[in-house]
């Protein structure tokens, strides 16, 4: 008989149009059918499910749901009225009293085991669990905060990334050692969360691949450069920004013709009308249903990251499609990659430019690196290894291998800070 499992997400997961949302629902996809019967909790309008009926039925075996809240073009700015709680304002955010109505019946039922995926959803998981837990972390929450500090240019956006930083950082070291199992996505992040919070032999999962969605194509579009990655995301608009301003000139004055397209749902009009203004052949597609025919064939891939943290699925998304990769070493940060071989890295403008136009410039030396990368992914990484991987976490989890974790300790309910 198979073991009941509870997967709760504080955002709904179609369409897969962010780095999050596709490692989440590749392990989904890859567990199906397997030991565990998934029952999936998110978010959701009537409108959605019934979209996207069939993806939900290819991930779990049943879908559940709290009403999702409108969220309106001004939704950035309102939110910011969250900066006096005592949680980061994107966590408080995904707190709601539906979120956690829904949480606390679901877990009534006692299921097995329950999985939290993101460390945002560790605030609706109440101060008494019934049954093992696992913690599904993508990034080091913290990092990406005072990374964002660490590069602001505004005095005033410098002071809100120093505010949130402390309260992630609080968060995250009380969050994480209240789960019997915390998985991570690279061995740096599992080091970071046993040096920093104390979380000794948190599960590692390997990054995940779809090898047959991603395949290859050799990348003979000499003159076209790509980035892909959700634009909605800060540290992404960071990374275009410094691109843009600091490295795209460089570019052009050694190769007038070359071309950047950015790939990602809703771009800041700011970025748009600023590479129009200033005449630069930069084009972008906003959401697409699909990456890879703006990926296929493209010279460069780009990774100019900043910000970020986690494993960057781009990368191996851009290394399994045949787009070599030009990456800062944030940008690559975690992943087992041999620069030269598998990516070139830069950190500086200049040196940055420079390895784009050697791959603009150099068809055997792009192609070398393309088949090399392509090849390295299939050798190592495959959506369905990682699926495999966090069932026995979760397995682990049940065997009770943390029983000495403390996670009936009484956290504060996370409503009860100041709204």
């Amino acid at each position: 008989m198979r073991e009941s499992l509870l997967f709760v997400s504080t955002r709904f997961l179609f369409p897969i149009d962010s780095g999050g949302k596709i490692r989440t629902t590749q392990i989904l996809r890859g567990m199906t059918g397997g030991r565990f019967k998934v029952r999936l909790l998110s978010p959701a309008t009537p409108e959605q499910v019934k979209r996207h009926r069939a993806d939900l039925d290819a991930v779990c075996d049943e879908f559940v749901s709290w009403p999702q809240e409108e969220r309106g073009p001004m939704f950035h700015f309102t939110r910011i009225r969250h900066i006096f709680n005592d949680l980061p304002i994107p966590v408080r955010t995904d707190v709601s009293p539906a979120a956690l109505a829904a949480v606390e019946r679901e877990l009534a039922a006692r299921p097995s085991v329950a999985v939290f995926d993101f460390l945002h959803a560790a605030a609706l998981m109440p101060a008494h669990v019934p049954c093992p837990t696992v913690l599904f972390t993508h990034n080091v929450e913290a990092e990406i905060f005072a990374r964002h500090q660490r590069v602001a240019s505004n005095p005033a956006m410098r002071a809100l990334w120093k505010n949130q930083h402390a309260k992630m950082r609080s968060f995250e070291r009380r969050s994480l050692p209240r789960f019997d199992v915390v998985v991570a996505v690279s061995d740096r992040d599992s080091n970071v969360f046993a040096k920093e919070y104390g979380v000794d032999g948190s599960w590692v999962i390997p990054t995940g691949v779809d090898l047959d969605y991603f395949d290859y194509q050799p990348p003979t579009r000499d003159r076209d450069i790509v980035f892909c990655g959700s634009m909605d995301w800060l540290a992404n608009q960071e990374a275009m920004t410094y691109f843009m301003d600091e490295i795209w000139e460089r570019i052009v004055a050694q190769v007038p013709d070359a071309r950047m397209t950015v790939i990602g749902r809703a771009p800041p009009r700011s970025l748009v009308e600023r590479a129009s203004r200033r005449g630069f052949a930069w084009s972008f597609t906003g959401f697409v249903d699909d990456v890879r025919p703006h990926m296929h064939g493209a010279a460069v891939s780009v990774i100019p990251l900043r910000v970020g943290g986690g494993t960057r699925l781009k990368v191996f998304e851009s290394m399994a499609m045949g787009s070599p990769v030009v990456s800062t070493s944030i940008g690559v940060e975690g992943l087992e990659l041999q620069e030269g071989q598998h990516y070139l890295c830069a950190d500086e403008p200049q040196a940055f430019a420079n390895a784009v136009v050697t791959l603009l410039r150099d068809a055997r030396r792009r192609i070398a690196v393309a088949e090399e990368a392509r090849k390295y992914v299939e050798q190592r990484f495959s959506y369905v290894v990682a699926a495999r991987s966090f069932e026995q976490a979760c397995e682990r989890a049940m065997r009770g291998a943390r029983a000495a974790a403390p996670r009936h300790l009484s956290m504060r309910h996370p409503l009860s800070s100041t709204p």
